[in-house]
């Protein structure tokens, strides 16, 4: 019983092939396809509503600099939104629980930051690890904790998208195997664990949107540092 909650999180094979690439395509066809108008229907018209809103939130924290970076993280902001949400579904797979996923896409995207800041403003990118103002005494060990805390920022991204997911995921699965172990035996029981379900559910669709936006809030706060 104890192993069956964590199959969910194993990716899915089929003859030995590996399908989470399938699953990571899969959200793309949610997307419109091309076409001569930039506006064909009402769902179109909310998609750029709603990727126009996205946009805007990321580049708020932003100079001009970092509106080059736009296209990158909407479509990154797009793609996380997309997968987690598609994730609670019943009987899907979702990527974003798997933490070499979730790294693959944090520690390059956050290498290209530090690199950029260091193309073109290396002083200043380097100062960042010594503060104004430091006791000489604390020099050597505020280097080494300033330097740790910049190269552990990909680690915390991973982990704090692959956690919050993952927790939401078994407390799901928890919830709604005592919802129907208790319906015969206990019908009221089971009735108020269902309630409790639906409200779980509800917050998880909250926190699958919140974290893939704190995933790109926090690349594009560290790209602001580097420009």
């Amino acid at each position: 019983m104890n192993l069956s909650f964590f199959d969910q999180f194993s990716s899915p094979s089929f003859l030995g092939i590996p399908l989470i690439l399938i699953s990571m395509t899969f959200p793309a066809l949610l997307l419109p396809s091309l076409d001569n108008r930039w506006i064909t229907n009402r769902l179109s018209t909310l998609q750029l509503w709603f990727v126009n809103l996205i946009t805007k939130q990321l580049m708020m924290p932003l100079d001009k600099k970092g509106h080059k970076w736009a296209l990158i993280l909407t479509s990154l902001m797009v793609f996380l939104l997309l997968i987690n949400l598609l994730g609670l579904l019943p009987y899907t797979f979702t990527p974003t629980t798997q933490l070499s996923m979730n790294l693959a896409l944090a520690f390059p995207l956050w290498l290209a930051t530090l690199l950029t800041g260091l193309r073109n403003q290396p002083s200043a990118s380097l100062g960042h690890l010594l503060p104004e103002g430091t006791p000489t005494p604390l020099i050597p060990a505020l280097i080494l904790i300033e330097t740790t805390s910049l190269l552990i920022r990909p680690l915390a991204l991973g982990v704090r998208l692959t956690a919050n997911l993952t927790a939401g995921h078994l407390l799901i699965q928890l919830i709604s195997t005592a919802t129907t172990a208790l319906f015969s035996t206990m019908p009221m029981v089971s009735l108020l664990t269902f309630l409790v379900l639906f409200l779980l559910t509800i917050l998880e669709v909250a926190v699958a949107m919140i974290q893939a936006y704190v995933f790109v809030l926090l690349l594009s706060l560290y790209l602001q540092e580097n420009i």
